[in-house]
């Protein structure tokens, strides 16, 4: 994910990926919401395809259960809440978030800078049901990007989400898988979970000078460990 000088852009080398809609269903609540999200991947942060159906605005919603005051267990999930800023201890990340909505083609916008890590406001907010997902560069404009050392995060770490009610959701990673571009697995990446989940997306692998791309996406898979509230 790069632009300018020997950085990719998203140009028209976006792969288009299907859709998958995605539905909760929460026996205590009722139907809590249903997201639908679909991506494709280019040179830039993974690109939306397009809606078949609308996904309900992520930045309103039910609360869901256990989303209480103080500090919350593993396992319970958290009130809809927009990210603010992102953290990551072994990367020594630290960096504001901003929502990444949807260009006129239907592709998901991107970062305009190296540093700001994007969230998909189609997709969950961090820490309430589904996967979250999360965007940035590897390099831009010949910077290195936030999400250079995206790839060197392993089985628990932490990944820590400030969000816009006060809280903190904390990821612990799971796992971090490089996809070829054109093998990319969109079921496991934007499918429905029955937890919440986040997903941090980069490009990476070797350059393709032909193409003007990186070869593969970098994927990491993360799960709400605990949350608090200031």
């Amino acid at each position: 994910m790069t632009d300018g000088g020997t950085s990719p852009t998203a140009g028209g080398r976006r792969t288009r990926f299907a859709l998958l809609a995605v539905t909760a269903v929460l026996a205590i609540i009722g139907a809590a919401f249903i997201t639908t999200a679909a991506l494709r991947h280019s040179s830039e942060p993974p690109e939306t395809a397009g809606m078949a159906a609308a996904a309900p605005d992520a930045t309103t919603g039910t609360p869901q259960p256990g989303a209480t005051t103080g500090t919350l267990t593993s396992g319970t999930l958290m009130p809809t809440s927009p990210p603010t800023r992102i953290a990551i201890p072994a990367l020594r990340v630290e960096v504001p978030v901003i929502g990444l909505g949807q260009q006129p083609d239907g592709s998901m916008q991107v970062p305009d800078d190296a540093k700001t890590i994007g969230w998909y406001t189609k997709a969950p907010t961090p820490g309430s049901l589904g996967p979250a997902v999360l965007a940035g560069h590897v390099d831009y404009k010949k910077q290195p990007g936030t999400f250079a050392h995206l790839v060197d995060l392993t089985r628990g770490d932490t990944i820590s989400i400030a969000r816009q009610d006060g809280s903190t959701a904390v990821f612990t990673v799971a796992r971090t898988e490089r996809y070829a571009k054109n093998r990319f697995p969109s079921d496991a990446v934007y499918g429905p979970i029955d937890h919440a989940g986040l997903r941090l997306i980069t490009c990476g692998g070797d350059f393709d000078n032909t193409a003007g791309h990186y070869r593969d996406n970098i994927v990491v898979y993360a799960t709400l460990s605990h949350a608090s509230r200031g």
